[in-house]
């Protein structure tokens, strides 16, 4: 049976970052998602049989994370989300497994995953990797669906921190790999032309002024990539 989790934080985007983690890289059943202490104290009082553990952000209005902590049952299973590190000797009076300092990397989470499954007597889970280029397509998790992407429709790879987003005409995913672990996977017609992209050379529309455009999407050319890319434009130049 899947953990099963909820999300307490005041911070929309910290919510979201959260929330894709989980949905990336994990089995867990998010149940739901509290942006204040009283609405998660409602949750949690109806359906406190059926979470197995909660993600708790400290500086919250009103109600804190650890007066909210303070609130909840004693075996109450805690993953502290928090900017502030002066909070972690506190918050291992509850029932904490983890403690997360804010911005959360893949990287730590992973760690943080590896330690509550394993809390739990369960195997990590697999993140899904990108696979060779040379074959068609790939798969992309989201959520328990492994969505397959073709490799022709992707118009580029956007690299943010340590996330890749993949964008075609009808989707942008993120995959939780670094770009440069995704360009070495990927031949022509996909070129690095910028620290933050790589593009399906194929999807160019025009090029301008160190501007590729695909669709209504600018993307620069650095200095630094822009001979590479040259190489593989010059060879279908009439």
């Amino acid at each position: 049976m899947n953990l099963s989790c909820i999300i307490i934080d005041d911070e929309p985007n910290a919510v979201k970052l959260l929330e894709m983690l989980i949905g990336q890289t994990t089995q867990w059943q998010l149940l739901t998602k509290c942006y204040n202490g009283l609405e998660a104290l409602a949750f949690l009082k109806e359906n406190k049989n059926k979470v197995d553990f909660i993600f708790l952000d400290i500086n919250m209005p009103h109600l804190s994370g650890m007066e909210l902590a303070a609130l909840l049952p004693t075996d109450t299973k805690i993953i502290f989300t928090t900017a502030y590190s002066e909070f972690a000797a506190e918050s291992y009076t509850f029932k904490t497994i983890d403690y997360l300092l804010k911005p959360i990397t893949l990287k730590r989470f992973l760690a943080a995953q590896q330690k509550i499954e394993s809390y739990f007597g369960k195997a990590p889970a697999a993140v899904a990797m990108p696979v060779q280029a040379d074959q068609e397509y790939f798969f992309v998790k989201s959520g328990k669906v492994l969505r397959k992407i073709l490799l022709e429709h992707i118009l580029y790879f956007e690299g943010e921190k340590e996330y890749v987003r993949v964008v075609t005409h009808t989707d942008q995913l993120l995959i939780y790999r670094r770009l440069k672990d995704i360009e070495e996977q990927l031949t022509v017609p996909f070129v690095r032309v910028h620290n933050s992209y790589i593009v399906n050379t194929k999807q160019l529309n025009k090029i301008q002024d160190n501007h590729i455009y695909i669709g209504d999407k600018h993307i620069p050319v650095s200095e630094k990539f822009k001979d590479g890319f040259m190489a593989v434009i010059n060879q279908r130049i009439f």
